[in-house]
């Protein structure tokens, strides 16, 4: 019975408390040191290290490059097929009238339409 009126004084007294504040605090500031002595570790092991472009950026670089060179070669390729097609300078006119566009756009509108008006001025009002 003395220890549970000894513990019910400091309970009361407020010395049971400030014991276990410090005893946290304690606990506390020893878990934040280990976390910064853990940091230093680790930073302490880091090398600084030049970043340089290895094989596989350069080999990503040039798949990118054969990529561009090919769509390139595809556009030119449409761009002849398209100046093969034969079209009626009337069409183009009208076009141009009609739709107050210039002429180099009716000219290509009426290509990539293989000469269909309807077509072209259809897809020109879409």
């Amino acid at each position: 019975m003395a220890a549970s009126t000894e513990r019910v004084t400091e309970e009361v007294n407020g010395d049971s408390d400030e014991l276990q504040d410090s005893d946290k605090s304690q606990k506390k500031s020893a878990k934040h040191d280990s976390g910064a002595s853990d940091l230093e570790k680790v930073t302490d092991f880091m090398e600084e290290k030049e970043i340089r472009p290895t094989e596989f950026f350069q080999g990503a670089l040039s798949v990118l490059g054969a990529q561009r060179e090919r769509d390139l070669a595809a556009k030119r390729e449409r761009e002849v097929e398209l100046s093969k097609v034969s079209i009626k300078k009337d069409d183009v006119e009208l076009i141009v009238r009609e739709m107050e566009i210039t002429r180099q756009l009716a000219e290509r509108k009426l290509r990539e339409h293989r000469g269909n008006v309807v077509e072209a001025l259809q897809s020109l009002t879409d």
